[in-house]
C-alpha cells in the first residue's frame, strides 16, 4: 500500500469521528417540564427552550428583573414555552439589547440544585424590519 493511502484512510477515519463526535453533541430542544426531568434524571446536560416573552393586555413584556447598578451581570426574566409553561429564567450576563422586541427566544442551559433554570445564552428572533415590504422589480 502506497503512503498516500495510508494518509487517505486516515484522514478519512479522522473525518467520520469527528462527525460521530458531534452528532452526539446535537442540540436538544425540549420544554420546561421536560429538562426538569432530565435534571431530577442526573442527565444535566445544556438544553434548548424556545418560548416567548409574557405581555401584558397592552403588549407590554412583564416578569423582567435587570439592575445594573447593582450587578450588572445578572439578568432575570419570564419566558413561555411551547407548551404554556411560564418559568423564571436566570442570566449570568447583561440583559441583550432589544430584548423586549423578540418575537421568539431559545434559551440554552440547564437546571441547578436550587431547580433554576440558568441560562449560559439566549437567542433571539427580532421582527424583520423587511417585513411587509415588497420587493421592487
Amino acid at each position: 500500500m502506497k503512503p498516500t493511502h495510508i494518509v487517505a484512510i486516515i484522514a478519512i477515519a479522522i473525518a467520520v469521528g469527528v462527525l460521530v463526535t458531534s452528532m452526539g453533541e446535537a442540540a436538544e430542544y425540549v420544554d420546561f417540564a421536560v429538562a426538569q426531568e432530565m435534571y431530577a434524571k442526573g442527565k444535566d446536560k445544556a438544553l434548548h427552550i424556545v418560548g416567548t416573552l409574557p405581555k401584558d393586555s397592552k403588549g407590554k413584556v412583564v416578569g423582567m428583573e435587570y439592575e445594573p447598578r447593582l450587578n450588572p451581570n445578572l439578568f432575570i426574566f419570564e419566558m413561555i414555552d411551547n407548551k404554556g409553561f411560564r418559568e423564571k429564567v436566570y442570566y449570568n450576563d447583561a440583559k441583550p439589547q432589544d430584548f423586549e422586541r423578540s418575537e421568539q427566544i431559545v434559551i440554552i442551559g440547564s437546571y441547578n440544585k436550587e431547580k433554576k433554570f440558568i441560562a449560559d445564552k439566549i437567542l433571539m428572533k427580532c421582527p424583520s424590519k423587511y417585513e411587509g415590504e415588497q420587493k421592487k422589480i
